[in-house]
């Protein structure tokens, strides 16, 4: 049940006198008022969508990055391993022969 101001204000009029429901109905007013901009400060905006896209776009970019530097680290290491790995096989294999 939805009552506008105007209703609200002629119910209060006839209960608790004109003064009164004029305050009354401004307080409800102010208060109602002051509640929808406390949760607009909450709502986020375009462009604080935006900007939070822009961001997420920025950091993407910045992980592609690292990963592809740590990839390339595995892949040097790997290439150490394995020739390490050759060269102590290749030492034993000749150790034995001999």
């Amino acid at each position: 049940m939805t009552v506008s101001t105007i209703d609200l204000y002629n119910i209060l009029k006839s209960r608790i006198g004109e003064k009164e429901a004029k305050t009354l109905v401004e307080f409800v007013e102010i208060q109602v008022e002051k509640k929808i901009e406390e949760q607009m400060d909450d709502i986020a905006s375009k462009e604080d969508i935006y900007l939070v896209k822009k961001d997420l776009v920025q950091v993407k970019s910045e992980l592609e990055i690292t990963i592809e530097k740590v990839r390339s680290d595995l892949i040097k290491w790997m290439f150490i391993f394995w020739v390490g790995q050759v060269s102590v096989t290749v030492g034993l294999i000749l150790l034995v022969v001999k």
